[in-house]
């Protein structure tokens, strides 16, 4: 286990919920919150870009209503995700209502910033940046991230090609900050893989578009239920960095999921163009969801997890005093 942050300590289950683009709302945030995980959103996800003042005054006012009320198990802290891609407009205006209001954590995806870091960092927030490798993981810790997550093969929407066992290894000999995994984690027993191979936490997001909380159409949600990992595409195409989407929402956008074209890096961008979008057309999603079998709430869910990661533990105590 990493040296990790008083922002981190505490959680049910050593659970992030990862910011599903679209999807996550204040509603989804608070309920994965009170049962005990990180909750999170990308900030793009309030527009128009006013109402995230709104939703950040939302989270904070629930969460600390919960938590007088339940002194003894208060809810566990919510994160804001911050795209600093280039074609992201709205940053310095994101990060400055995350200094308004504090927000305890702070996910940063495509690209380190330390402008970024240091924003989080003047009011006591902790940062954990988002890596596909190895490389990008120094730069991240260089300018100035204090936790990474290690997104592996597997992951929903924007996803490495790495294995976790090799990512988690390379990265675990030099960093022992706060480390999460994400990659196909949707079970108890997934998570508790995940500290086996040296991470702290899971970083979990697809099974999350089947609660109903999520802001999610009902056919994504069923998609998320009736689909496995052979329903999985790895393509650049939609937004021009590789990525896990559903082959249904693919052939329902008039395309050949096994015949898809590369894309150009630098035509990525956030902004309508009239052709299929991600996310809102295409769906992402991990290869993990085939242990998803039905829509619940988020609550119900977290809970089953921390059965599941219960179970595995004592299992794996119980298996491992066989070889002792």
């Amino acid at each position: 286990m990493g040296n990790i942050p008083s922002a981190l300590q505490g959680l049910r289950i050593p659970v992030i919920g990862s910011p599903l683009f679209i999807i996550s709302n204040p509603k989804l945030v608070i309920e994965q919150c009170k049962a005990g995980i990180v909750g999170s959103m990308p900030a793009l996800n309030a527009r128009p870009v006013s109402l995230l003042d709104e939703w950040l005054a939302e989270i904070t006012e629930e969460l600390a209503a919960y938590n007088a009320k339940n002194p003894d198990r208060p809810a566990a802290p919510f994160a804001i995700n911050q795209i600093v891609h280039k074609t992201n407009e709205r940053l310095e205006h994101d990060m400055a209502m995350c200094e308004k209001y504090k927000v305890p954590i702070i996910i940063s995806s495509l690209g380190a910033r330390e402008e970024v870091f240091q924003s989080a960092h003047s009011y006591g927030g902790v940062v954990l940046h988002d890596v596909i490798n190895n490389n990008f993981a120094h730069k991240a810790i260089d300018k100035g991230a204090d936790g990474l997550i290690a997104v592996a093969a597997g992951a929903g929407g924007h996803a490495g090609a790495k294995s976790p066992f090799a990512l988690i290894q390379e990265i675990r000999e030099w960093f022992d900050g706060p480390l999460a995994l994400s990659g196909s984690i949707a079970t108890g027993s997934a998570i508790l893989s995940a500290q086996a191979m040296g991470a702290d936490f899971a970083y979990i997001g697809s099974p999350f578009i089947a609660t109903h909380e999520a802001r999610a159409v009902d056919g994504y949600k069923q998609a998320i239920v009736e689909s496995t990992s052979d329903d999985i595409v790895y393509s650049s195409l939609f937004t021009g960095v590789s990525g896990n989407y559903l082959a249904p929402s693919i052939k329902a956008a008039g395309l050949d999921p096994d015949n898809l074209p590369e894309s150009d890096p630098s035509k990525m961008s956030f902004k309508e163009n009239g052709k299929p979008k991600a996310w809102k057309d295409i769906w992402g999603s991990g290869q993990g969801i085939g242990a998803i079998k039905e829509v619940t709430g988020a609550g119900e869910y977290i809970a089953k997890l921390h059965r599941e990661y219960v179970a595995a533990r004592e299992s794996l105590i119980t298996r491992s005093s066989e070889y002792c």
